[in-house]
């Protein structure tokens, strides 16, 4: 009795060549339409909480989002070279870091080595 007889075995182990296709692919439709927007409930407390955390998602990303674009903003005065420039920088680096602690964006262990960071690169300007 050969195994391969056309009911699309294959291999020692019998795994048909059609259970490996069906897990293998995407299921129609895939990558289509983002997947936030196909999560919606039933229920209308999950429909508020499905809101609700994009509202806070949006919200924490660009709190994050601002942190490093004044990393960055730091960063190219201490290039510049202005010692002024920098110390500005470094002041609105920390507060907006201290702001997204302060809203839960950030921890305050992040936060905390995220200044630090801020401080090493910003005396890296002074020698």
């Amino acid at each position: 009795m050969a195994l391969s007889s056309g009911f699309g075995v294959s291999g020692a182990l019998g795994v048909s060549k059609l259970r490996l296709n069906r897990y293998s692919q995407r299921p129609p439709g895939a990558g289509t339409a983002p997947a936030r927007e196909l999560d919606m409930a039933n229920i209308a407390s999950q429909k508020k909480r499905i809101l609700r955390s994009e509202r806070e998602r949006t919200e924490n990303r660009l709190l994050t989002s601002s942190v490093k674009t004044h990393f960055r903003r730091l960063e190219s005065a201490v290039e510049a070279g202005d010692a002024d420039n920098v110390a500005s920088e470094q002041r609105t680096l920390v507060s907006k870091i201290d702001k997204a602690i302060q809203k839960g964006a950030l921890h305050k262990n992040t936060g905390a080595r995220k200044k630090a960071k801020a401080a090493r690169i910003a005396s890296g300007s002074a020698s």
